[in-house]
């Protein structure tokens, strides 16, 4: 992903999100070099992006994003089987990631890649309030 995809990044971010991340925050972290960032285009649009910030040898996912239009055709499922591939070529110990615990399709979609619950954090979320399952990937 490049800083040209930012406006697009912002918008998904604003129809995915409650609170969602802003353009210069997006802008911070795609310049972080510890941060890796996937998009996903369908006709020169883009339809998803995901980010995830490694440390040393841990792999944090911090957005997964498909816009409404685009779910349940596999674009949400190629961005999480990069970031795990990105984990594995890049011999990290795990990678972890929050979700709410009413998104069922997401859990089902990071449980097919080998991500277990491993606790949850209580009224993580917020608009609505809600916990956040922790997930986590052992490799």
């Amino acid at each position: 992903m490049t800083a040209a995809c930012l406006d697009a990044v912002a918008a998904l971010e604003k129809e995915c999100f409650s609170h969602p991340w802003s353009k210069q925050s997006l802008a911070e972290s795609l310049e972080n070099e510890k941060s890796v960032f996937l998009a996903a285009y369908e006709d020169g649009k883009l339809v998803g992006y995901a980010g995830m910030e490694v440390i040393v040898d841990e792999g944090y996912i911090f957005n997964v994003a498909v816009s409404e239009d685009y779910r349940r055709r596999g674009v949400g499922y190629a961005l999480v089987r990069e970031l795990v591939t990105c984990g594995m070529k890049n011999s990290l110990c795990f990678i972890t990631l929050e979700v709410r615990e009413s998104n069922s399709a997401a859990i089902a979609l990071y449980s097919k890649f080998g991500f277990i619950r491993v606790g949850e954090r209580k009224n993580y979320y917020s608009d609505p309030s809600e916990n956040a399952v922790l997930m986590t990937k052992y490799f």
